[in-house]
């Protein structure tokens, strides 16, 4: 078979994202409080935008403004499509008389210490020697995120040309730093430590982790209890008390602040139905800029380049106030759907949750499924029931001996309260779960109790028991 190179035509249908579609994908996937300070840079770079203050005045002014019209040199009446969108396109809801607009002063955040930046102060206060700073300040610089060493001492002395006693007495110092634990080699070391701070370390649990470690750490609490000769409530009870130290130290230096949630949407309920609107009242409104018209008005011979930049400008100003409108509409017509979908979870909590797919959605509202998700990314919205990201209200489905299905988060919720209820004493295996889940008419496997519960954060059976 003979083969050539040649060129050909032909057409064929492909979707093209523009920078422009690509733009309005993104200002719908942003969250509100991000899409307020876009629209607040959109405002400081593009000056035929302006931020309103007060709509209602804008609004009488329409009027007049339809009333005039005025031709550019082309003949297309420019004035008029400007006056259209200069008094009837808005982002955001609500109205001056109907609505107080609340001024908010912008918390700034505390600077925040880093781990090492920590140690390296306590260092500091601990000792004065200039070799053992040094030492010290490489080892604390070895120190990963739970606070545990991971350098060996051998490499550590090699680096510094010494001996590992020297690297082991500075290692002992960052040893009594805070929080107790840190500097440890591994778990084991770190649990010693703690217990020695808080001056446990003659107690039967030190001992434990001293010397049984490994048998500690599977629960063979019937072996423990044969080697110490001690009942099996005294080795649950110690476990008890090993089960109060840190396993990761250093996460709690780390560890961020309380994270407060603005949510995009609200639902309330009216009478006997839900209310959606968007929680956006702190989102800048826009509108064309009245000096630029009343500039294009009264100077008909305007630059040429200057009408050109104020035209450029204006379009993308009218996209980006189109955008934001039509963002606001999918949101609520996504969350509409889904309120109507949950009517059950609003009356009757998250028992009540029913499967829900992101197709299903897309579907009842005539949107692409990805669009649906981008709507969904990231957001939260305000209930009667509490805050709840909108990804929540999405599960998968779980067949009843009735034929109906159920949300996977019901089953999930429905584990967690069996096992809640369940004697410590004889905990439940995930096979004796999936046979009561059975008898309630929930029908699911046993590996697929064992993934819920795992994802709930519960230990299988035998790490349950008590004694």
């Amino acid at each position: 078979m003979e083969m050539k190179m040649g060129m050909r035509l032909g057409m064929q249908q492909r979707l093209v994202m523009t920078p422009r579609l690509q733009q309005a994908l993104k200002l719908l996937q942003m969250p509100t409080l991000e899409l307020q300070q876009v629209l607040k840079q959109e405002i400081l770079q593009n000056p035929l935008l302006e931020e309103v203050d007060d709509i209602v005045d804008s609004q009488e002014d329409e009027k007049d403004e339809n009333e005039e019209e005025e031709k550019d040199e082309t003949g297309k009446d420019d004035q008029d499509e400007w006056d259209d969108f200069y008094d009837t396109a808005w982002t955001g809801g609500g109205t001056a008389e109907t609505e107080e607009r609340e001024d908010f002063v912008e918390r700034v955040p505390v600077a925040k210490q880093s781990l090492s930046e920590y140690f390296f102060n306590q260092l500091r206060l601990a000792t004065e020697d200039e070799r053992s700073l040094q030492i010290g300040e490489y080892l604390i610089g070895s120190l990963d995120d739970s606070g545990y060493l991971t350098s060996s001492l051998e490499d550590i002395a090699r680096t510094f040309d010494t001996d590992e006693a020297e690297i082991e007495k500075v290692l002992k110092l960052i040893q009594t730093f805070d929080p107790p634990g840190v500097g440890a080699r591994n778990l084991k070391e770190s649990l010693l430590i703690q217990m020695e701070m808080k001056g446990l370390e003659d107690s039967m649990a030190a001992q434990i982790v001293r010397d049984h470690f490994e048998e500690f750490k599977q629960k063979k609490y019937l072996d423990l209890s044969k080697k110490l000769k001690i009942s099996l409530k005294e080795i649950q009870n110690q476990a008890s008390v090993i089960g109060t130290l840190n396993p990761k130290p250093g996460l709690d230096i780390l560890a961020d602040g309380p994270k407060y949630v603005i949510p995009d949407l609200v639902v309330e309920r009216v009478g006997e139905k839900y209310v959606i609107f968007l929680n956006d009242r702190n989102v800048p409104r826009l509108r064309i800029s009245q000096s630029y018209k009343d500039e294009l008005r009264s100077n008909p011979d305007i630059d040429p380049k200057t009408r050109d930049f104020i035209q450029g400008r204006l379009k993308n100003a009218k996209w980006l106030i189109q955008t934001i409108e039509q963002r606001r509409k999918t949101m609520i017509k996504v969350m509409q759907s889904i309120v109507e979908e949950q009517a059950d979870f609003f009356e009757k909590g998250t028992a009540a949750l029913r499967p829900l797919t992101l197709q299903q959605v897309a579907s009842k509202i005539g949107m692409h499924e990805s669009t649906v998700s981008r709507v969904t990314t990231n957001k939260y919205v305000q209930t009667p029931r509490g805050v709840f990201e909108l990804k929540f209200f999405f599960s998968s489905a779980l067949s009843t001996r009735s034929g109906e299905e159920v949300s996977a988060k019901s089953a999930k919720l429905r584990i967690k309260d069996i096992i809640a209820a369940e004697d410590t004493k004889k905990p439940l295996s995930d096979q004796k779960i999936a046979d009561i889940l059975e008898k309630d008419g929930l029908i699911i496997a046993r590996r697929t109790v064992a993934k819920y519960r795992e994802q709930l954060g519960i230990l299988p059976a035998r790490h349950r028991k008590e004694y």
